[in-house]
């Protein structure tokens, strides 16, 4: 992957004059006018995703003692890295430095251009790795609220079926629609919306999950979660405590997105201090309602709980409310989808046009005037590459539908590059944190325990998808 380049049209600005504007900032772009309330949205949109969904099966694996341990040890170190991070947006001076508008950017500035270009491949990779499994979330949850109602309506042994290729066709055109948004400023509406939705679905599970419970259902629960000999044989008990890693870790896969949302800030408070504010909150609130949904959600189901606990049908009425949680699922991942992609959407775009600077096609804009209300600008080198990612994701996504699988593979492979490696690394540079300095040492000995554990969740997550390619027709009916 070829270096990013950057637009020097917003540095030239600042340096003739014009960064004493009250409309543009210290770098001669658009004032930024994102606020700790925006960020935290935005941080909740990205975080709490599809992973919450998986938690109960995560925990059910593991057991009541290290189920609950495990997930709070990734949100510590998820917050802790993402704090070194928020100073790495400006380098050298966490403060005054020179903005990085991208993650990747904020790696070539500390730590060279190799290392950039090492972090390019991770991040986006990851971020395409994201789209295809909220395209397969969402259709999940679109067929999940079919089967429902007919569940209601012929009884829950009725055979009912719902085509998960046709609902990630209509999740497609809807995100063709929402990509043709010129950038990501221009979407923090969608983002909070996206947010609420996170906590309503969250809200709704944990609510089913507590009336299972109270309904006295008995399920069989253990200390070391699922039982071998009885649930699972010896070889699937450990490689589905690999998987289960990997589906943790994904759930706190929003690193690689950070520099972006914090790109939206205002310059005052400075933006690294709101950033950790906003990264505080942010992951907070959703490691409360991730031990609650995990926890409560083994609690109801034992060791048989579903991979997906709003659409496993371990829950079937009220049918109503179950339909309403997939439904928050489905609003929330069309906007987290948009949250994800648009660094990848930026990406290419710069690069495009600074390798052709001259090309009609890639530089033309026109503005849609709507009853002289409303003014969308349209791109055709936009449209064009934005509607051929959207389909692309949409494609592997039907080929390779597998929920617990692909989410586990992500997590493990982004968790220790993005979230762990290289905040790490860039917070030590800017630093100058001394060699062989008990920081220095202690910084790479937590590095080296999360490749371990990322490894460890990559193999058990393959060898999952393995096993279920073997037995799976493509661009088949879900049962």
């Amino acid at each position: 992957m070829g270096m990013e380049k950057v637009p020097t049209a917003a540095f030239n600005l600042a340096e003739s004059g014009y960064g004493d504007r009250s409309d543009l900032d210290d770098d001669g772009r658009e004032k930024r006018t994102g606020t700790l309330v925006t960020a935290s949205a935005h941080i909740i949109t990205a975080v709490i995703g599809s992973g919450v969904l998986s938690l109960a099966w995560a925990i059910a694996q593991l057991g009541w003692v290290i189920g609950p341990a495990v997930l709070v040890a990734f949100s510590v170190i998820t917050w802790f890295c993402s704090s070194l991070l928020a100073d790495c947006y400006r380098s050298p001076d966490p403060v005054h430095g020179k903005r990085n508008y991208t993650y990747g950017q904020a790696v070539r500035a500390n730590l060279g251009v190799a290392k950039y270009r090492l972090c390019s491949v991770a991040q986006y990779v990851n971020l395409v790795g994201v789209t295809i499994g909220y395209t397969i979330t969402t259709a999940i949850s679109m067929g999940a609220i079919k089967r429902s109602n007919c569940f209601h309506r012929n009884g829950h042994d009725a055979p009912c079926l719902a085509s998960d290729t046709t609902n990630m066709i209509i999740f497609a055109g809807i995100q063709i629609l929402l990509s043709q948004l010129p950038n990501f400023h221009k979407i923090w509406w969608l983002s909070i919306v996206a947010a609420v939705m996170s906590l309503a679905y969250s809200t709704i599970g944990l609510g089913l999950s507590i009336a299972k419970i109270a309904g006295g259902d008995h399920v069989k629960t253990t200390l070391t979660g699922v039982t071998v000999g009885v649930d699972v044989s010896a070889s699937e008990k450990i490689w589905r405590t690999f998987q289960s890693l990997g589906d943790i870790a994904f759930a706190y896969s929003y690193s690689n997105v950070l520099i972006e949302i914090q790109d939206t800030l205002r310059s005052s408070p400075p933006e690294n201090v709101v950033m950790k504010k906003a990264s505080l909150i942010g992951v907070s609130t959703t490691t409360t309602f991730y031990m609650l949904c995990g926890v409560l959600g083994y609690a109801a189901f034992g060791n048989r709980a579903p991979g997906n606990f709003l659409t496993g049908f371990g829950f079937y009425e009220p049918f109503w409310l179950v339909d309403i949680g997939n439904v928050c699922i489905v609003v929330h991942l069309v906007g987290a989808y948009q949250v994800f992609c648009q660094p990848i959407y930026q990406f290419v775009e710069t690069w495009a046009r600074s390798r052709w600077p001259d090309s009609a096609f890639l530089n033309a804009e026109h503005v849609i005037n709507a009853g002289g209300k409303f003014e969308f600008p349209v791109s055709p080198f936009r449209m064009v590459w934005r509607t051929i990612y959207v389909v692309i994701t949409a494609v592997v996504a039907m080929a390779f539908p597998f929920f617990n699988d692909f989410l586990g593979l992500i997590g493990a492979v982004s968790f220790w590059p993005l979230t762990v490696y290289f905040p790490v690394q860039m917070y030590m540079s800017q630093a100058k944190v001394r060699k062989f300095s008990p920081t220095w040492t202690w910084m790479n000995v937590l590095s080296i325990a999360c490749l371990i554990v990322s490894l460890l969740a990559a193999a058990g997550s393959i060898q999952g998808l393995i096993k279920s390619v073997a037995h799976y027709k493509p661009f088949s009916v879900s049962s």
